[in-house]
């Protein structure tokens, strides 16, 4: 399986905003494409000082399904989220192999 995370820190006056947007479209829109079986946000704690930042994590079951969402949704998606914030955020991604998983 993959992880491909997404950090992103955000001028704060925009924080509000972002997170209702992203919780209410952008990551419903990201999930809708049937690449990820799962996602979550999760604030990220002792970020830069004047800015918040926050990890958007999707598991893709397959290399071969997060490459179809890198070829076919993923620019779309992002450019529908720099244009609603530009000069607003910064993002990071990484993809990233899960070996094991443990639950309790």
């Amino acid at each position: 399986m993959i992880l491909y995370n997404v950090t992103v820190s955000l001028d704060p006056e925009v924080e509000n905003d972002w997170l209702d947007w992203m919780r209410s479209t952008h990551i419903p829109d990201v999930m809708s494409t049937g690449c990820f079986i799962e996602s979550r946000i999760s604030r990220v704690h002792g970020e830069e000082e004047g800015g918040v930042t926050y990890a958007v994590s999707y598991v893709s079951e397959s290399q071969e399904t997060y490459d179809d969402y890198q070829a076919t949704h993923a620019p779309r998606l992002q450019q529908d989220h720099s244009t609603r914030y530009a000069g607003r955020f910064v993002a990071f991604r990484t993809m990233l192999t899960i070996l094991d998983e443990f639950k309790k």
